[in-house]
């Protein structure tokens, strides 16, 4: 874990005396200059994107503050659950050979720009250009009793940057092929500038994994203020990309041990497929990858009792059951042969995150002692037996080791990760190489996963006996509750290779998979007195083979699963639902799906394709308010009066209900006035929710806040009802003081 931060000098004082002794344990992440983050976040597959075109290790909050949370941060799966994050850091090495640096002179024989893991030199390394976030269309509007719910809010198109300001602007494109894209553009001081699209689809077969778009460059450019290098032929040119995963964080906060090194990776195990014909897969599996999981913590009663991260406290959940992969789908042969070369990368190898390798380029980077042993070890090759190999595997392909204990390669107190590295190429001035790549996240369901750990967890808390047969994934029977536990979490692996053929499939046909009908652009729901009243717009009808809508509903909170509340069809389609099976005391979270008629549907033909859950989804509670009252001398308006200076001791001061009134006792339906001392109609309110209460945000119908003064407000029955006749009417004053 990165615990102590040293300044520059003596991180370049400790390179020069004696190289590779640093270790990440007496570093912190090292951030300098400007950059922006945005996330693409309307996936089950939830991660920020950097400027600077990497997501390094503790970068997402810029230069701080340092958090273990912020450590295991990033490619967040199942988005919707808690602690669900799988990413630590990412690197993006570029390295030649015989470099002649255009400002000095000096030749280096290896000339290395290191971007990430745990250092960023911005305006010195990398030199952003371009950075935006790019929508097919723009987020639907959410509103929870009339007030902006949505993460979209503020985690979709046109975020905020971390630090220094906006470097271009986020745009809207109905041609786009997938729902959302980060385009990134970066100098580098060597002449080469690299494009990055990264690609995220909501379609429900496709909506874990991005697609990578990278295209390298020799554009002479080595800044972002117009400077440029004389035109030189790069030689040796090799990218090489590096993992730190972890899975996942709730592992760390749950597992055998609270607080072990999980959140840093040091429990993962790396694995490969097809870095040579040992590795290689028969079709359809026929990929070139890396992939990483859940390795066995020593801490645990076992490796077998270990396998999938079990919750050690309760049994109620497998805290690391997930597969994160980076499957390579192009990488040009060079750049007069842009076909697949299928000999890359020509380095697949694993890392220990913590040794001396990573450990140099928190440093000042660009010394010979720094990127020669740098560029030396992105060219390394294939190792004869991969991370997961050498721990051990038995013949189910299921680790007989501990991770967090193995130390073969290289001496690594935070465990090791995966790497890929592409090259040699030879670029003159104007040439390019593209390499595009797959990453991915998958597992068994979150409902699978709760069953098999409930399970599990009756079966070893009972002396491992008892609780069985439990059902195999191939239907058979086992009454060893590791055998069916581990079987289970396994079978992650073979999700992970389905998206991967899903990812491959997708990118092949040029981004054409079949595309579900759009959400509804608006959707409100609004707290009542003996019900919740959910709307909808019909924006989303004109969509071929539209075929109606599904509601789903959770309670408490939105880290749990939905149910089922609602569903319609083309020919009995609406655009409201009254959920009157709420209850008194609940808070409750919804979003709506839109659907086809399931023609288009190419993985389960007949199965409707269904607009994405993330859209619609609410981050703030409906409930049912209080009930309508039977008199109208009940009727009251707090706070009153309103006082702005005191708004922390009274009604409104939340930032959500800030300059809000509330007008209580109200009858089920009625119409609220309100008007200035001296007769002025300033707003009118329906209020229809059937509840007693309704809310004012002391605006008038123009959207003006009012001034100080006595208002006056009239109520006025709008149906007869229990003790009402339409007609009957009172009036209240109150005192707003700004």
């Amino acid at each position: 874990m990165l615990k102590k931060y040293l300044k520059q000098v003596l991180i370049i004082i400790s390179l020069s005396s004696a190289f590779g002794v640093i270790s990440f344990q007496e570093l912190q992440a090292q951030i300098t200059g400007p950059f922006s983050n945005k996330w693409l976040w309307v996936s089950s597959l939830r991660q920020y994107f950097s400027s600077t075109g990497v997501e390094g290790e503790y970068f997402r909050r810029g230069r701080g503050p340092y958090l273990n949370t912020d450590q295991d941060d990033g490619l967040r799966w199942p988005a919707q659950y808690s602690s669900q994050d799988h990413n630590v850091g990412k690197a993006l090495c570029i390295g030649l050979t015989n470099f002649k640096e255009p400002t000095t002179g000096v030749t280096y024989q290896h000339k290395v720009i290191p971007l990430g893991r745990a250092a960023l030199f911005v305006n010195s390394a990398e030199y952003p250009v371009d950075f935006k976030l790019i929508g097919r269309s723009s987020s639907p509007i959410v509103l929870v009793d009339n007030v902006p719910a949505s993460d979209l809010d503020e985690n979709d198109l046109n975020t905020a940057p971390v630090s220094g300001t906006f470097i271009g602007g986020d745009e809207i494109d109905p041609t786009l092929p997938t729902d959302r894209m980060i385009y990134n553009r970066v100098n580098t001081p060597v002449g080469i500038t690299f494009t990055r699209k990264v690609y995220a689809s909501t379609q429900q077969y496709h909506d874990n994994y991005y697609i990578y778009e990278y295209v390298f460059k020799n554009t002479g450019l080595i800044d972002n203020t117009g400077g440029s290098m004389p035109p030189t032929i790069l030689t040796g040119v090799m990218f090489d990309f590096r993992y730190r995963f972890a899975d996942a964080y709730d592992a760390y906060i749950g597992g055998w041990t609270i607080n072990t090194a999980d959140d840093y990776g040091k429990n993962t195990i790396n694995d490969v497929i097809g870095q040579d014909p040992a590795h290689t897969l028969p079709p359809p599996n026929d990929f070139r990858a890396i992939f990483e999981y859940y390795g066995p913590n020593q801490a645990s009663t076992g490796v077998a009792d270990d396998i999938g991260g079990p919750n050690f406290r309760d049994g109620h959940i497998l805290c690391g059951e997930s597969f994160i992969g980076e499957m390579v789908l192009h990488a040009d042969k060079s750049p007069q042969d842009t076909s697949d070369d299928p000999t890359q990368p020509t380095t697949t190898h694993f890392i220990a995150t913590d040794g001396s390798i990573e450990t140099i380029t928190v440093g000042f980077p660009f010394q010979p002692s720094v990127m020669t042993p740098l560029y030396q070890d992105m060219t390394k090759g294939h190792p004869s037996q991969t991370h997961a190999e050498q721990i051990g595997k038995d013949a189910n392909g299921w680790p007989t080791g501990f991770a967090d204990t193995w130390g073969g390669y290289g001496v690594s107190t935070g465990g090791y990760g995966s790497q890929q590295s592409f090259g040699p190429y030879t670029l003159a001035p104007g040439d390019s190489i593209r390499i595009v790549i797959a990453e991915a996240v998958a597992g068994i369901s979150r409902e699978k996963n709760i069953e098999v750990a409930r399970n599990w967890w009756a079966w070893y808390s009972n002396n491992k006996s008892g609780g069985g047969p439990f059902i195999l994934p191939d239907g058979s029977t086992t009454t060893d509750g590791n055998i069916y536990k581990n079987s289970w979490v396994f079978t992650g692996k073979d999700s992970l290779f389905q998206t991967f053929r899903r990812a491959r499939a997708n990118y092949n046909s040029g981004f054409k998979i079949p595309q579900p009908p759009p959400p509804p652009d608006k959707f409100t729901v609004t707290s009542g007195g003996n019900k919740i009243l959910i709307a909808w717009s019909n924006s989303a009808e004109t969509w071929p083979n539209f075929d109606g809508y599904r509601l789903y509903r959770a309670d408490t909170k939105t880290d749990t699963t939905f149910e089922l509340l609602f569903s319609c069809n083309k020919n009995n389609s609406v655009n409201s639902y009254d959920d009157v099976s709420a209850k008194r005391g609940f808070n409750y979270y919804y979003y709506i799906q839109t659907k086809d008629d399931g023609s288009t549907n190419d993985i389960q033909p007949g199965v409707p394709l269904v607009s994405g859950m993330f859209y619609t989804l609410t981050n703030t509670p409906a409930y049912l308010r209080r009930p309508a009252e039977d008199v109208l001398s009940k009727i009251r308006v707090v706070p009153n009066p309103y006082n702005i200076s005191a708004r922390n001791i009274q009604y409104g001061s939340s930032i959500m209900s800030a300059d809000k009134l509330e007008f209580f006792g109200l009858p089920p339906l009625c119409i609220i006035k309100i008007y200035t001392e001296t007769g002025d109609l300033i707003r009118t309110i329906n209020h229809i929710d059937g509840s007693g209460d309704e809310s004012w945000d002391s605006k008038t119908s123009s959207g003006q806040l009012v001034v100080s003064g006595l208002y006056i407000a009239y109520f006025e029955v709008t149906q007869d009802g229990s003790g009402f006749k339409k007609g009957d009417n009172i009036i209240r004053k109150f005192i707003i003081i700004r």
